[in-house]
């Protein structure tokens, strides 16, 4: 066990929570001093507090004491993240197939080409126009606890040096938010795109997010897209 990592996942989960030292302290029947000196790798919670920590914030014990965040009910969200991915698709294959009903659209799905991103995606599209989805982008890269107090990402397609802005997602409340937490509320549904498909067998499309943390320091990401299959000639 990493006393200090386990400290730093206490004071995670404390800030997450909007909670002060005293607050946390006083949920968990200890001073405010023990929270300070757990949070610091100084001390460690005695077994009974850990577990209802964990308790409360739905978090695999074993996978706590191993620095891991793992909720325990991570497969069944999984799940239910696959079958809303699955759901949104359907709506989305109806919506087109209903509103252009003179018109036969294919589907070809979107990948991110980037190691350190997973997300669902998709296009459907026919010889005139396409409608882009992409959602449950998660992040799988070095571990990021960061506080951002700005977030947005882009949607491109980008030809040579060109970037030309397809869709923008921006974070726009006032707290400061985590990657991961961003990462959850972001998607994008592009409705009646004027490109056609044929246009991304490239890999034309890239996801850009930038995030200023509380230093005022900029890091921004590289999303390349990928389509899995050659769209239809």
């Amino acid at each position: 066990m990493d006393q200090e990592k386990i400290g730093k996942f206490i004071r995670e989960i404390r800030q997450k929570e909007k909670l002060s030292q005293q607050q946390f302290a006083l949920k968990y029947g200890v001073t405010y001093q023990a929270v300070s000196k757990w949070e610091n790798g100084k001390n460690m919670p005695d077994l009974a507090i850990l577990k209802q920590i964990c308790n409360d914030y739905n978090i695999d014990l074993n996978s706590f004491l191993e620095t891991k965040f793992k909720s325990k009910y991570s497969k069944k969200k999984k799940i239910i993240l696959l079958v809303i991915f699955l759901i949104v698709l359907i709506f989305i294959a109806l919506f087109m197939l209903l509103n252009n009903k003179d018109s036969d659209f294919n589907f070809q799905t979107l990948s991110a080409s980037c190691e350190n991103f997973k997300l669902y995606g998709s296009i459907a599209y026919n010889d005139t126009k396409t409608a882009i989805h992409i959602s449950n982008i998660t992040y799988c890269g070095l571990e990021d606890n960061n506080l951002y107090q700005s977030l947005n990402c882009t949607l491109y397609e980008i030809n040579g040096k060109v970037k030309t802005e397809i869709s923008k997602y921006i974070y726009e409340k006032d707290e400061p938010i985590t990657l991961d937490d961003f990462l959850k509320e972001l998607h994008f549904n592009v409705d009646n795109y004027e490109k056609t498909c044929e246009v991304y067998k490239e890999n034309s499309l890239q996801l850009e997010i930038t995030a200023i943390n509380e230093k005022n320091q900029t890091i921004t990401y590289y999303i390349p897209l990928k389509l899995e299959d050659n769209c239809d000639e």
